[in-house]
């Protein structure tokens, strides 16, 4: 009785692992079925059939890996593959591409994969966070949000971003700081990208009432894995700027020169850093500046608290302006 029992169990396990596409295996010898839908900043995502919920799992708790159907993979140097993955012992996995060619890789050396058959939804990502500040003294008032859209394909990706501070208070003029934009990156071999975008920026402070920039330009990974990236960026940057006094407005040819940090295996950590540079070739001895430093805690249900400082600077502002303003955001969000 025991036996048959034990081969009936044997029978319909070895049919849900069948069903199930992709295994993974633990330190701890546990194993989860399920399909790998994504892998990127060192967290995969697997989705079973007896969970409403994707799996997200950190790729350095993972000791063996195997997938049935072919994924995208993405090597720490940049090398972009397509084919299954099967563990071969000693944190190494052999990837066999569609031309044949059998490859061997380390599991940390995979800094990215994607199921070749990800639906639109998939590859959407989202965030939004909010903060609202009150106090008695002057009536003031503060609203803050930060909104983004992703989508990520093959071999390149989109993103969109909608960011705003409105600001009121007794005796003083109303603030308002309104960016949003459109980012396209092609990917390129070796960890090499060449990035476009579309940016706009309202803001009081600096008697701004609208700033379009046009970017477009090279940029390459120096670093790339699944704790951490830094990247470079240059290119040229078309600016048109329409101010509170017409007198004053500007349109201007400019260099740009710019990085980007992102460490995102510190626990529930994730710290971003990006600094441009922008000096003008039509207006000269004029140079403009953006930094932006964001703090992440992930939180359960996919919810985080973050902390934000943006600091933009313009040496030739116009008059009545300020050279510096800077901004120090906090909020509570959500993210797909």
């Amino acid at each position: 009785m025991k036996k048959s029992l034990l081969a009936v169990v044997f029978i319909l396990n070895s049919v849900f692992l069948f069903s199930q596409k992709d295994s993974l295996v633990f330190f701890n010898n546990n194993i989860i079925v399920g399909e790998i839908k994504s892998m990127d900043k060192g967290v995969l995502v697997l989705e079973t059939d007896y969970s409403d919920a994707d799996f997200k799992i950190e790729i350095e708790k993972i000791k063996e890996l195997y997938t049935e159907s072919s994924v995208v993979i993405t090597l720490e140097d940049g090398t972009r593959l397509d084919g299954p993955l099967n563990s071969i012992g000693d944190g190494k996995l052999v990837i066999k591409t569609a031309d044949g060619d059998v490859i061997i890789n380390n599991i940390n050396d995979i800094v990215g994969i994607r199921a070749v058959d990800k639906t639109f939804g998939d590859r959407l990502s989202a965030s939004i966070d909010i903060g609202f500040d009150i106090t008695r003294a002057n009536n003031f008032r503060q609203f803050n949000s930060r909104s983004s859209i992703g989508y990520l394909a093959k071999k390149w990706s989109l993103d969109a971003y909608y960011n705003t501070i409105l600001s009121n208070q007794d005796d003083a003029d109303s603030i308002k700081r309104i960016e949003s934009g459109l980012q396209y990156k092609q990917l390129l071999p070796k960890d090499w990208y060449l990035p476009a975008s579309l940016d706009f920026l309202s803001n009081t402070e600096q008697k701004l009432r609208l700033r379009t920039s046009f970017r477009l330009g090279a940029g390459n990974y120096i670093i790339h894995s699944n704790s951490v990236y830094w990247a470079f960026t240059a290119g040229l940057n078309l600016n048109d700027e329409k101010y509170s006094h017409e007198g004053d407005n500007r349109t201007s040819m400019e260099g740009f020169l710019g990085t980007e940090f992102n460490m995102f295996d510190v626990g529930d950590l994730n710290l971003l850093t990006k600094i441009y540079v922008y000096p003008s070739f039509t207006e000269g001895g004029r140079w403009r500046s953006d930094l932006n430093l964001d703090l992440k805690y992930d939180l359960p249900l996919d919810f985080y608290v973050s902390l934000g400082v943006t600091v933009n600077v313009d040496n030739r502002p116009v008059e009545d302006s300020h050279k510096l303003d800077y901004i120090l955001h906090s909020g509570f969000g959500w993210e797909w």
